[in-house]
């Protein structure tokens, strides 16, 4: 099994995000919650052309990352869970809440150290809102956690189940949760108890300061409510709601050699 999904990493993880983002692409089409701003077409050249040199960077950088730190974790016996005697279906349960925990509060650092933030503050210099968004990450930040990653799936000792799991979880939830879909209220409510949906995440993406740190959660919204950093409404509705960092609001955001550059450059406010 193991070997299987070594070997089918790379090919899984493609086949669902064309598939996911297809889905995610044609909902948001036809529901759209806000109005565009800018070229789409310009915007997710750039956004999918950064994504991919991400994913080509992670894999020169890191030969042994993702399920293949989680099998050379499980053939040393590094880890807490590889020393724990639980059924596998616990291995990925436990993985991925922890997991998600973990980058819940690594997203809050990135907020925090001003170095860091200059890195992750491309994401939100985004001058819209869409599934591409959440493809929309500077190297070094990715870099950064890509290492984070690493560090928690041999500490953890997590499975490769787990670990192919978490990254498809995270890449499709990622989608979904960028995305400028328009769901029905009691639907969004109800979804909120178990994912972070768009209406919810897409606060965490406004200029407003009180708005733009919260919402932090990237998959489960439970981390939010528990650490006080939960915020159910924005201030203006979300057709009105201001994306994006004040002073990086025209369309060099949606350049690519200026978002490569941008983390070097002062806010203008």
């Amino acid at each position: 099994m193991n070997n299987l999904i070594a070997d089918s990493e790379s090919s899984i993880r493609l086949a669902i995000f064309l598939g996911m983002f297809l889905v995610f692409a044609i909902a948001e089409a036809l529901f759209p919650r806000r109005k565009a701003a800018y070229s789409k077409s310009k915007r997710w050249l750039s956004n999918l052309s950064i994504s991919a040199f991400n994913t080509l960077l992670v894999r020169l950088s890191f030969p042994v990352a993702g399920v293949a730190a989680a099998l050379l974790a499980q053939e040393r016996q590094w880890g807490l869970l590889n020393q724990l005697q639980i059924p596998p279906w616990l291995n990925v349960v436990v993985f991925l809440f922890l997991f998600d925990l973990a980058i819940y509060w690594q997203h809050r650092l990135f907020h925090v150290v001003p170095w860091l933030w200059r890195f992750h503050r491309m994401h939100h210099t985004d001058v819209d809102y869409d599934l591409t968004t959440g493809n929309r990450f500077h190297p070094v930040s990715i870099l950064i956690s890509a290492a984070i990653k690493i560090f928690l799936v041999i500490a953890m000792g997590a499975s490769a189940t787990a670990i192919l799991l978490a990254e498809v979880v995270v890449n499709v939830t990622a989608m979904f949760n960028h995305s400028n879909l328009k769901l029905p209220e009691a639907v969004d409510c109800g979804l909120r108890l178990i994912l972070v949906t768009p209406d919810m995440h897409r606060i965490h993406h406004s200029t407003d300061s009180v708005e733009h740190n919260s919402n932090f959660g990237f998959n489960f919204p439970w981390w939010d409510r528990l650490f006080g950093s939960y915020l159910e409404n924005p201030e203006l509705p979300q057709e009105e709601l201001d994306i994006g960092i004040s002073g990086f609001q025209d369309g060099k955001s949606t350049n690519l050699y200026f978002l490569l550059l941008q983390p070097f450059k002062k806010n203008s406010n």
